[in-house]
């Protein structure tokens, strides 16, 4: 057996978009700039990225700049398009030669720029792939396009729209049409939930639906819910509401969709019947990525387990699943520690769960504890996986991976929790299982640290300022100020609905200022290690050195690392290692 190092952790390489064939003969996916087959006979590899199957099989289309066919009898490769602007993503129309884009107008520069008007606006357009002509529709009244779906028999395209490329406009003024490629007619349906994508088409005895996926009303941080809208009455629902589950994915199949939800640690498959939700299955950890036939009898998905990366899985939507590449070849005789899940209940009753990853061949403890809080706060801990953790735990340590309310997996009601009281409920969360943790001899209370990254770092920066318990903590790209964050962040209204409220409500103090980490620095005993990257958009760097300068301050010990040239994820091979180093290093100087 051998250790686990940090070349292994920053140099795999897991697939991504699967996407499986008609026929369901073989699966394309991504894996680096390649995209390669898996199942069936398959030998072939191109670079690209977005692979479309057509609709006879016979043919792959993929991106690399510009639009692309693979004939897969010759494995001959012909670029189909000339287009100036990025092409952000395609699909071949069934009954049609055509081919839909999303494409960005041409590159223009502006100097100066004006908000609103010099943004690069993706349009709906069309390739004709026999010509290389690429026409414009004069439709949607010059609005964002950011997802296409054809009606599976070969009908009209279902677009969703956005009033703006903003990331704090935009998914705020999501609209629906639907574009008919052969007479370029074109119907608006109206406005829909914010953040919608994930569009599917199904029939019913009443005609044919469109659904989405979408935060469910009225508050903008929120569970996710599947919306379904009858085109012949106009009648549109919530088809999931009241479940104890996250819709994630919604997958087109000819029949009724299917649906991936995050339930607690784990998956659920399910069918969108007009009766209502169908249970197909469960899987430990995640699915991301499902793709079907379009019967719907055959699925391909990316999927894991606790102690390996996700693979390339085909089956059908009932189970089981086989594994049908194997792209984690490095891990073989890596000693790991032992993942397990970890359920407990909050102060006020609620159920929560989480992870424990413990050293490997531990003994009984106590250990040195780290508790690494999930982004989000929308997201989860699922039982796959956790490389970062696996880092900690093979070095001695225990580390805690809660999932506190506010989070995924356990429906919308138990994620609006923290909609205007972030840091409130969801830290004692946090610090029960602590303190659970260290009541079962497993951690020990004089060693205790806390981490996390984007929310997760927010909490951490919560963390020390409301107690003294913490030996180190680490904040990544985490956030300080709300109030701030809502005026410079790329989410913009999303984060005030977080915070509570935003710096033009009025003079304040504001609600913000309440749950802001800035607020508490003065409390701040607790080394910390401060990691950002220079061109954040997200969480925008200064919230970093806001906090730097408070520490500075207040005569705090801490460290503040910039990474240049990164956002709000750490992407640069020599920078991933130097962080997983550092964060290790931290952790051994103060525990």
């Amino acid at each position: 057996m051998t250790g686990l190092t940090a070349e292994i952790i920053v140099d795999g390489r897991g697939p991504r978009t699967p996407v499986i064939s008609p026929d369901g003969r073989l699966v394309a996916y991504v894996v680096g700039d390649q995209i390669r087959p898996a199942g069936g006979d398959g030998s072939w590899a191109v670079d690209g990225s977005e692979p479309r199957w057509s609709a006879d099989s016979s043919a792959l289309f993929f991106l690399s700049g510009q639009v692309h066919r693979l004939d897969l009898a010759d494995h001959a490769v012909t670029v189909l398009s000339d287009w100036p602007g990025e092409i952000v993503d395609h699909r071949p129309l069934a009954g049609s030669d055509l081919i839909a884009l999303i494409a960005e107008d041409e590159p223009v520069v502006r100097d100066p720029i004006v908000a609103g008007v010099d943004e690069p606006f993706a349009r709906l357009r069309l390739l004709d792939p026999g010509t290389g002509v690429i026409t414009t529709p004069e439709v949607f009244a010059g609005r964002h396009v950011v997802e296409l779906r054809q009606r599976p028999d070969g009908g009209p395209l279902a677009v969703l729209t956005r009033a703006s490329a903003d990331s704090d406009l935009g998914p705020r003024t999501c609209a629906l049409h639907v574009f008919d490629p052969v007479t370029g007619a074109a119907e608006d349906l109206g406005p829909i939930e914010p953040d919608a994508d994930s569009l599917a088409w199904w029939p019913e005895e009443d005609g044919w639906h469109l659904g989405w996926i979408a935060l469910t009303p009225p508050v903008l941080h929120a569970g996710t819910a599947v919306f379904d809208l009858a085109l012949t009455s106009g009648f549109r629902r919530n088809r999931t509401a009241g479940t104890e589950m996250c819709p994630a994915e919604l997958c087109q199949t000819g029949a009724a969709p299917l649906v991936v939800f995050a339930d607690g640690l784990d998956s659920t498959l399910a069918r969108l019947d007009p009766a209502g939700l169908t249970t197909l299955s469960r899987h430990p950890g995640n699915l991301d990525g499902l793709t079907s036939t379009p019967g719907g009898g055959e699925i391909a998905v990316l999927a894991g387990s606790r102690y390996r990366p996700a693979d390339v899985h085909i089956g059908s939507p009932g189970g089981p699943l086989r594994r049908v590449t194997d792209l984690h070849p490095e891990l073989g005789g890596v000693t790991l520690g032992r993942q397990e899940p970890f359920t407990y209940r909050a102060a006020d009753g609620l159920d929560l769960d989480g992870l424990l990853v413990l050293p490997p061949g531990s003994g009984e403890g106590p250990f040195p504890l780290v508790t690494i809080v999930h982004g989000g706060p929308y997201h989860r801990y699922a039982d796959d996986f956790q490389p970062n953790p696996q880092w900690l735990a093979t070095a001695g340590y225990a580390v805690f991976l809660p999932n506190p309310r506010g989070g995924q997996g356990h429906g919308h009601a138990f994620a609006a929790r923290v909609a205007g009281r972030v840091g409130r409920e969801e830290w004692t969360d946090i610090l029960t299982g602590i303190d659970l943790l260290v009541d079962r001899g497993v951690a020990d209370p004089g060693r205790l640290g806390i981490s996390g990254w984007s929310h997760g770092g927010f909490m951490a920066a919560w963390a020390v300022g409301q107690s003294d318990r913490f030996r180190a903590a680490l904040v990544g790209a985490g956030v300080t100020d709300w109030g701030m964050l809502a005026a410079t962040g790329e989410n913009g209204r999303f984060e005030a609905a977080l915070g509570g409220s935003d710096g033009w409500s009025g003079i304040g103090p504001h609600p913000h200022d309440e749950v802001s980490p800035i607020s508490y620095a003065g409390s701040i005993r607790t080394p910390v290690l401060l990691v950002h990257g220079a061109e954040d958009t997200n969480v925008p760097i200064g919230q970093a050195v806001y906090l730097h300068r408070a520490l500075r301050h207040f005569g705090v010990e801490h460290e503040f690392v910039i990474y240049p040239r990164e956002g709000h994820r750490i992407g640069e091979r020599e920078h991933r290692l130097d962080l997983l180093h550092r964060t290790r290093a931290w952790f051994d100087r103060w525990l």
